[in-house]
């Protein structure tokens, strides 16, 4: 059993579709396919069902899978180790970002650490459920850490960091009912339609809950992956909706307004695994964020 065949097989199972893993890995598909398939010979098992439109994973494959994880992360960690002893870093760090993320000066961040660690290859991706979904990847490995914003219950094995915080506001057109008021309540607003993030995205999640904790219910009638499109859509009359102020980029044709008596604070994190050590590239942007923050 190799690493290469490991790193091969994990693709794989991420991705669903051997063409998309062979175009991660920078490899042709054959030899994926080849890599897999010996694996499979030499485990004695098939890991993989194949079909036409996806792969998945066999009762066997979803077995080898997190250990196949330990291994890589094992020998990420060997490496990193030698590399620091010859003073420089190498690897690949491999980082979950929300979709709008203007609260953290995320590119100057990055731009920084690819300054100072050149030998390192930066990964970033979002995750179609959002920050859900990146919690959901770092606790399956698939990624090293990830800054998220997502309030309530989490997986032992992820530590949040707090990095950053705002409070959502009221945005209505100019022509709403609502326009001339300086404030309103949840109780104001229960009964209006609202575009939103989907579910699993941390605005939602601390709106949601805001409403949830106040025994109210609202109506979502469209759903927008990056709020910055937020103020666009309401300033068009498609109904209102809670953003923060960095998601408004002007106040041509909506109003925000304060929203009083409930807990609208979103907050950016770093999140990071507690059931492993982190590599060292990892470390090293964790220390980095911190310079960051104001």
């Amino acid at each position: 059993m190799e690493l290469r065949q490991l790193e091969y097989f994990v693709a794989v199972a991420e991705e669903q579709n051997f063409t998309r893993a062979a175009a991660r890995l920078h490899v042709v598909q054959s030899a994926v396919s080849a890599a897999v398939k010996t694996l499979e010979r030499e485990l004695g098992a098939p890991l993989l069902d194949r079909n036409s439109k996806r792969v998945r994973l066999t009762d066997a494959g979803a077995a080898l899978l997190p250990r196949a994880r330990i291994a890589l992360d094992a020998a990420r960690d060997a490496r990193d180790a030698v590399a620091e002893v010859h003073g420089g870093l190498r690897g690949t760090l491999r980082i979950g970002t929300m979709t709008s993320i203007k609260l953290l000066q995320l590119p100057a961040l990055l731009g920084e650490f690819h300054r100072r660690h050149p030998g390192v290859l930066l990964r970033t991706s979002v995750a179609p459920h959002g920050s859900q979904g990146l919690i959901d990847a770092l606790a399956e490995r698939r990624l090293d850490l990830a800054f998220v914003s997502l309030p309530g219950t989490l997986p032992a094995e992820i530590h949040l960091t707090e990095l950053a915080c705002t409070v959502l506001d009221l945005v209505v057109a100019d022509d709403h009912p609502l326009a001339t008021r300086e404030a309103v309540t949840l109780a104001d607003v229960a009964g209006l339609d609202f575009i939103d993030s989907p579910v699993g995205y941390g605005n939602r999640a601390v709106t949601d809950r805001a409403f949830a904790t106040a025994g109210l219910s609202r109506r979502v009638t469209i759903e927008i992956p990056d709020i910055a499109t937020g103020a666009d859509h309401v300033r068009h009359g498609l109904g209102v909706a809670l953003l923060p102020r960095f998601a408004v980029a002007d106040d041509n044709g909506v109003r925000l307004l304060t929203v009083t008596g409930a807990d609208l604070t979103w907050t950016a994190s770093l999140a990071t695994p507690t059931d492993r050590p982190v590599g060292a590239a990892a470390r090293v942007l964790i220390d980095l964020t911190a310079e960051f923050l104001p």
